[in-house]
């Protein structure tokens, strides 16, 4: 029995997805969502739902019993990150506690040197996860995920067609973008071979790429002169809030792109290439797609 958590959300429900494609039986996966109302396409597709919250330890606990593998997706709670880490932890400490014998983790990507950067807070939480699992006993494999090629479109700015602009701090700085669907199909191959107990894998792009790049990436697709700026922090803010973008908003652009400009996610690696069985989907052909 294969269990995932965040069994509706984006990355949870493709991983479900790919598990079905490898040829999983329904009745062999189970999913972990919090409210059993929003289950109900997954026990259509003869998947045993199973409800249970981050938070409630006794309902982990029930939810994870028979359960040999378990994808733990990471929280996405837009608290403080420490409420992350204790999340984590409550749901690993309840499979250690139901006998589940292998947790697949999904973290993020990290480089040395990380307590530096602008996203050091939100690497902590994973690196904190990490330790706990590692020591829990159970076996584990960590996924330490790219950041999305998602996140482009809305680094962009929605309007970037309309004005042929993109302001983001992220200087020169590079990052290695992934699709998610490719990281949720990494993990599904994770859970259905063998050989990757005490594992961790670094699941990025075979190249980086910077803000000059996407910029071209997108004015060629559309067909016009899409320019990019870099603009010092403060401005860059003062500008987001002319435009009436909520600060918490703000905070977070600019967090991410401080991350970019110091290197942090810029990390090229070819072990989701070998797990997928081809080159990862590359930003031009995800421009290619979203404009």
């Amino acid at each position: 029995m294969i269990l995932v958590t965040g069994a509706t959300g984006q990355f949870g429900s493709k991983a479900i997805d790919h598990l079905l494609n490898k040829g999983v039986r329904p009745s062999e996966i189970s999913a972990l969502v919090r409210n059993v109302a929003n289950g109900h396409h997954l026990k259509s597709r003869g998947i045993e739902v199973k409800v249970g919250d981050y938070t409630d330890y006794d309902s982990l606990v029930k939810a994870f019993q028979g359960v040999e593998k378990l994808l733990l997706v990471s929280s996405n709670d837009r608290q403080a990150f420490e409420n992350r880490t204790a999340q984590h932890i409550n749901i690993i400490k309840a499979a250690k506690e139901a006998d589940v014998k292998h947790l697949i983790y999904t973290s993020f990507v990290r480089k040395t040197n990380f307590e530096n950067s602008s996203i050091a807070a939100f690497q902590n939480s994973h690196v904190q996860t990490e330790a706990y699992l590692i020591d829990s006993g159970i076996d584990y494999t960590i996924l330490q995920n790219g950041i999305y090629l998602e996140m482009i479109p809305i680094f962009a700015g929605e309007k970037v067609a309309e004005t042929g602009v993109i302001l983001f701090p992220a200087r020169d700085g590079k990052a290695s973008y992934v699709l998610r669907d490719e990281l949720a199909e990494a993990a599904a191959h994770v859970l259905t071979t063998e050989g990757h107990e005490k594992q961790i894998y670094s699941l990025t792009n075979s190249t980086s790429v910077s803000f000059s790049e996407i910029a071209k990436a997108i004015g060629d697709q559309l067909g016009k002169d899409v320019k990019y700026q870099s603009l010092e922090v403060d401005l860059f803010e003062s500008k987001m809030k002319q435009f009436g973008v909520p600060d918490l908003y703000i905070g977070m652009f600019t967090m991410w792109a401080m991350a970019q400009a110091q290197g942090t996610m810029d990390v090229v690696d070819d072990t989701l290439e070998a797990f997928l069985g081809r080159k990862p989907t590359t930003m031009s052909q995800f421009i290619a797609q979203i404009y």
